[in-house]
């Protein structure tokens, strides 16, 4: 779409497209909440525990509007976000704090490269991860986050990466949240366990190290095995799918944001005009 933020050929869009993403989010939304602070304004104020699938409509729905929506649709969902996020604070915490902004974006970017080049079997050059961190801070800028916040270069982004990794200290609201995340309550229940139990597997492998231990998941060369097993039954068999089937989370998911955008609009107060006595002359 010419009128979006990003263009088809973008990287941004090649790579998010792939709704086999979706299997990766949970390694993304745990490393945001590996930080105490994500951590803490999540389990006062999400609705994850109660209401998982609402909560992956709306991340996802944000997520592909301003990826592939209209760049009216991105900044007015953005600034609807932003505006919740507002009531998201605590003592230690604001949702809207730059420096959970970054963090956030930063986990965005990491998890989707690794998961996308161990499902296609590539590697990105320095000039492509360049080219696509550039495009990811979006995540956080449209949210406003002033950009001189976020690591400028890739290059940075690794140094910053690295260092959040290897410091952060996770908590115990951490790990609350985490069982939320990989033991939901979906409608499917039974039927739902073989996948749940991949996500469970392809969240600890993806997630670094560090980190993994401090959740105090078990890990050890059968999971690894496993997990690489897995990622390449899925490198062999998700690829050749058509584009059409491999993209219908992202049209479903647009589909289902622009009808509530459409609502929103429909249900908001026309703005009140003051009349002066020259324009009623």
């Amino acid at each position: 779409m010419s009128d979006g933020l990003f263009h088809d050929d973008d990287l941004i869009r090649v790579i998010s497209r792939e709704g086999a993403l979706i299997a990766a989010g949970g390694a993304a939304s745990l490393l945001q909440t590996a930080h105490p602070k994500v951590a803490q304004g999540v389990f006062d104020h999400s609705y994850t525990a109660e209401d998982p699938v609402r909560r992956l409509r709306n991340t996802m729905g944000w997520l592909y509007v301003v990826q592939f929506g209209t760049r009216e649709e991105a900044e007015t969902l953005s600034a609807f976000v932003t505006k919740g996020h507002d009531s998201i604070t605590g003592p230690d915490y604001q949702a809207n704090d730059p420096e959970l902004q970054v963090w956030v974006a930063a986990t965005l970017f990491a998890v989707a490269t690794q998961f996308y080049q161990l499902l296609f079997r590539r590697r990105f050059t320095e000039r492509e991860l360049e080219e696509y961190y550039g495009q990811t801070k979006i995540y956080a800028t449209i949210l406003g986050c002033p950009e001189e916040r976020m690591p400028a270069t890739y290059r940075d982004f690794r140094e910053y990466y690295a260092n959040m990794v290897n410091t952060l200290r996770i908590s115990d609201v951490s790990r609350a949240v985490a069982e939320q995340v990989l033991d939901p309550k979906v409608p499917a229940g039974l039927l739902a366990a073989p996948g749940l139990a991949a996500v469970r597997l392809i969240t600890a492998g993806l997630m670094p190290a560090p980190l993994r231990e401090q959740y105090g998941w078990k890990w050890n060369a059968a999971r690894e095995r496993r997990f690489h097993l897995l990622m390449s039954a899925l490198a062999v068999v998700y690829p050749r799918l058509p584009l059409r089937v491999r993209t219908m989370p992202r049209e479903y998911y647009l589909f289902a944001t622009r009808r509530m955008l459409a609502k929103m609009s429909r249900t908001r107060r026309p703005a009140i005009t003051v009349r002066t006595n020259e324009s009623a002359a």
